[in-house]
């Protein structure tokens, strides 16, 4: 349970015990009389606001209760993913003091604090779970490419223009959820409810801050510009990390799936998106997502799609696709490795 009505629900519908229930990061203080008729032999409670009697009372009649970590710019037990708001709250007076840039300061403050890192575990566990929920329902495709494809570039108008399309044909688009081709198929993710037009005006207006440096506020409040002149957005997935903190996330994506591990969250995004991947030109990340993906294909019962767009790109100058295509041969997962020039073949192959 990660609100107070759904606890209300449970105890209308006539519930007298607590055994199997997980309540996280639920505001409880005015339940306390509640709580008293409640059998709490068996309950977890992660993060709950509780009034000190409550909690006592509840430790002593059995609950397992995990209580706030204090003194940490983060909720460790929080239920949702962020969002680009959230992130970024306070960027009219500069990046400084946004959440994002706040965390981020304090967590490479507190590398060695054991304080620090149980809280900051606890934390990239409840965006697990809170991923699981988003991801429900969904069939995810994964966009990967450069961090440092500039805004105003064909590149960045390419991979756009695949997010747009991908999200078009009823994918949800996942993305790094950083700077680069991350935000640019993000930006098309959420512009696929509207018209060509829209996009090609966002990409001119995003091309007068073409990057993060050397201001990060004005790179994102160009985003923000851009996302109230388009409410309406369609919603993606970013999966960015606060070890690479030095890249902001981008605004695009309306959820938010950030971790303080990226090993952690490099194997998540990699494996949430069921529908396939798309392998954008890239540098050394990419190529890691390349045979990161490749290695879990090789050894699956079932391959989802890799598209790797770029056939001079990927057999020349960075010649993964040689080396990919010895590793398929002869299994099932020569059938899901695929390198293309046009965009419309990526669509086609992941739908």
């Amino acid at each position: 349970m990660e609100s107070l009505a759904e606890f209300d629900r449970r105890v209308a519908s006539g519930a007298t015990g607590m055994a199997g229930w997980r309540l996280q990061d639920v505001d409880l203080r005015e339940r306390a009389d509640v709580l008293r008729r409640l059998d709490p032999r068996g309950a977890l409670l992660l993060g709950c606001a509780l009034r000190p009697a409550s909690e006592e009372d509840l430790r002593r009649r059995g609950a397992l209760i995990f209580p706030e970590v204090p003194d940490v710019p983060i909720d460790p037990y929080r239920g949702g993913l962020y969002t680009p708001d959230e992130l970024y709250d306070g960027i009219g007076t500069g990046y400084d003091g946004t959440l994002d840039a706040r965390v981020y300061a304090w967590a490479t403050s507190q590398t060695h604090d054991l304080h620090a890192l149980l809280a900051q575990s606890l934390h990239d566990l409840a965006v697990d779970d809170a991923l699981e929920e988003f991801v429900a329902g969904r069939r995810l495709v994964g966009v990967m490419g450069g961090h440092g494809v500039p805004r105003g570039s064909a590149a960045f108008a390419q991979a756009a223009r695949l997010g747009r399309s991908l999200a078009a044909a009823g994918l949800t688009v996942a993305s790094g959820g950083g700077p680069g081709a991350m935000e640019a198929a993000n930006l098309g993710a959420y512009l696929s409810r509207y018209d060509e037009e829209a996009l090609s005006s966002a990409l001119g207006a995003l091309a007068d801050v073409p990057g993060f440096q050397p201001s990060t506020g004005a790179w994102a409040r160009a985003a923000f510009d851009v996302r109230a002149r388009w409410p309406e957005g369609a919603d993606s997935l970013g999966v960015p990390t606060w070890f690479y903190g030095h890249e902001p996330p981008n605004a695009f994506a309306g959820a938010i799936a950030k971790y303080f591990k990226n090993a952690t969250r490099e194997d998540i995004l990699l494996h949430v998106c069921e529908a396939g991947i798309v392998f954008l030109p890239g540098r050394a990340g990419t190529v890691q997502e390349v045979f990161q993906d490749a290695c879990e294909n090789y050894y699956a019962t079932e391959n989802a799609p890799m598209v790797l767009v770029g056939t001079d790109y990927w057999t020349r100058e960075l010649p993964a696709w040689p080396l990919l295509q010895s590793l398929a041969a002869g299994r099932d997962m020569e059938k899901a490795v695929h390198l293309v020039d046009d965009l419309d073949d990526v669509v086609a192959l992941l739908t």
